[in-house]
């Protein structure tokens, strides 16, 4: 199997060596079918941690929110927490791939989630489970990054659409299962608390799985790590989340803590870039990926799919509950109509692309679906059939099947194995930042516009104060027609929330159509097939610049 060693660097003997315990790899360098299968029973259930630690939290949050005296702010962050360290660390994961053995990195992932887990099981107050949930967000990171990036190191892009079926329905089952087991854990005398409990065993049970199954071949070469770079990523993009989610609370958008924060934020970000650029040896976020169209184009799609799908659907549960009077299992039931159309797409398009090697007319059809169920979704409100409500999720649904997946394999078509776990990281890191820009924005006007309209509201019914503050109250405990004026605030907000994240979703699906389509590739690396500028294939060229390759 070929190596690729950094450019410059001579290959040394022993430099490239295989784990005492991993089995052979067929002389090719391709697993056959059962072994990829056996390895990616263990995968698949990483990833569906990884998925669960959100999707089962969903239609908890409004009970943990009104249990430790929390605010809208603090239910916006118990989601945010999470994505931004899952956003700071991805590149990370990604870039420790290309360094060590990809089965360690996913073991040590499934640890820190559950460190994380059992200590947001245990929180006492706000503060703490926020904490909690950042840990939880530094393993979900790994598992998110390094689940591509081993998929991507077992099989070719051709085949990994084959594959990429039981990745959608593995995504699905836990979009599904998650919400609705949350739902009926609140609902039980276990409480929410027992949500962040729940994902233990299988985290165990992919550990286990992953020892015995998962054999690749452990690069050894010189590391460089590239922390500062990190930490003024995560640093510049946290200031940021800091000023949308206060700025209107805790002072006004336009005023001196706004322009400290922005300015503040923006340099801090700008030396990011720079370190990448000039300073970095080998930079968390390449700088030269971008130089790939695809990448580039991909890459800008994923922040504005991560802004306008994270940043609208995550408040949908508290729409069921708040503003339908849903129980939290009523609301993961709904869940099923966007999650049930999510499955059949990436199922059908995942085998279809396999067989055709052509992707990028599902993609485009994928973000047309987006687009129009974001649409209908800003016409909700509190009042809205729920028939109607979970057909346009469902037709959302259809849409993100056929795109979230899709995005990172056009990526990967076109990288060399030596930067596959960069460039997967890097769209997964732009897809989670959107994600935290848009759960922060938006978090921000749903706690605007309620406040307003409760406060509104009251005044009207001649309440002064009392209610109108940011915190979420116990509906259940409100008289009726408090509570039927903050049922109505939630609706409306909710559905404002889709109107300005549709927008978003537009400007990804023109991104979508200026990215060239270059039928995937049935070699698992560049040396086999090199896929040049022009986006023709170049058989026996190896497409990374620079970079040698050792056989072992």
């Amino acid at each position: 199997m070929t190596t690729p060693t950094p450019a410059g660097t001579p290959a040394a003997p022993g430099s490239i060596d295989e784990a005492p315990d991993e089995a052979p790899v067929e002389a090719s360098g391709q697993m056959s079918h059962r072994e990829v299968l056996e390895a990616l029973s263990g995968l698949l259930l990483a990833m569906f941690v990884a998925m669960l630690s959100s999707t089962v939290v969903t239609n908890a949050l409004p009970r943990i929110v009104s249990d430790l005296h929390g605010s809208q702010t603090g239910y916006t962050w118990v989601v945010v927490a999470t994505l931004l360290s899952m956003t700071a660390t991805t590149p990370i994961w990604g870039k420790l791939a290309d360094l060590f053995s990809k089965k360690l990195l996913v073991q040590s992932a499934l640890v820190i989630y559950s460190v994380g887990s059992l200590i947001a099981g245990l929180a006492p107050n706000m503060e703490t489970l926020i904490g909690a949930r950042v840990v939880q967000g530094l393993g979900v990171g790994g598992l998110t990054a390094l689940v591509q990036v081993v998929i991507a190191s077992m099989v070719s892009p051709r085949e990994r659409g084959r594959y990429s079926g039981y990745i959608g329905a593995t995504f699905a089952l836990a979009t599904v299962s998650g919400p609705l087991i949350g739902g009926l854990i609140v609902d039980s005398p276990l409480g929410w608390r027992g949500t962040f409990y729940v994902g233990l065993p299988v985290a165990l049970a992919a550990f286990l799985v992953l020892q015995f199954k998962l054999h690749l071949p452990v690069v050894k070469r010189h590391v460089d790590i590239d922390y500062l770079g990190a930490t003024l990523i995560v640093g510049g993009v946290s200031i940021l989340l800091v000023w949308v989610s206060l700025a209107g609370q805790q002072f006004d958008w336009l005023s001196p803590a706004t322009a400290v924060l922005v300015a503040l934020g923006v340099a801090v970000i700008a030396a990011a870039v720079y370190v990448e650029a000039r300073v970095a040896v080998e930079p968390v976020i390449p700088l030269r990926l971008f130089k790939d169209r695809t990448t580039s184009l991909a890459t800008a799609a994923s922040v504005l799919i991560g802004v306008s799908m994270f940043g609208a659907t995550v408040y949908l549960s508290e729409y069921f509950q708040n503003a339908r009077g849903m129980t939290p299992t009523e609301a993961g039931l709904m869940s099923v109509a966007m999650v049930g159309g999510l499955l059949v797409s990436s199922i059908v398009t995942g085998r279809i692309i396999s067989e055709t090697g052509l992707w990028k007319r599902y993609l485009t059809g994928g973000m047309v679906l987006v687009v129009i169920g974001l649409g209908l979704l800003g016409t909700i409100d509190a009042d809205t059939p729920l028939v109607e409500v979970g057909a346009f999720m469902a037709l959302l649904g259809l849409g993100l099947g056929a795109t979230m997946q899709n995005l990172v394999l056009a990526v990967q078509n076109n990288t060399a194995q030596a930067d596959m776990g960069a460039a997967s990281s890097v769209v997964s890191f732009f897809r989670s930042m959107g994600g935290s820009i848009g759960v922060s924005a938006l978090g921000a006007l749903l706690s605007h516009q309620v406040t307003q309209k409760v406060t509104d509201g009251l005044a009207a019914l001649g309440i002064e104060g009392g209610h109108s503050t940011g915190a979420i109250p116990d509906l259940d405990a409100l008289p009726a027609p408090v509570r039927s004026l903050y049922e109505g605030a939630f609706g409306d907000a909710t559905g404002h929330l889709f109107l300005v994240a549709t927008p978003f979703a537009l400007l990804a699906f023109v991104c979508i159509l200026f990215i060239r389509e270059v039928p995937l590739r049935t070699t698992l690396d560049h040396q086999d097939a090199a896929i040049g500028n022009n986006g023709a294939v170049d058989q026996g060229v190896d497409a990374g610049a620079g970079v040698r390759t050792g056989v072992r």
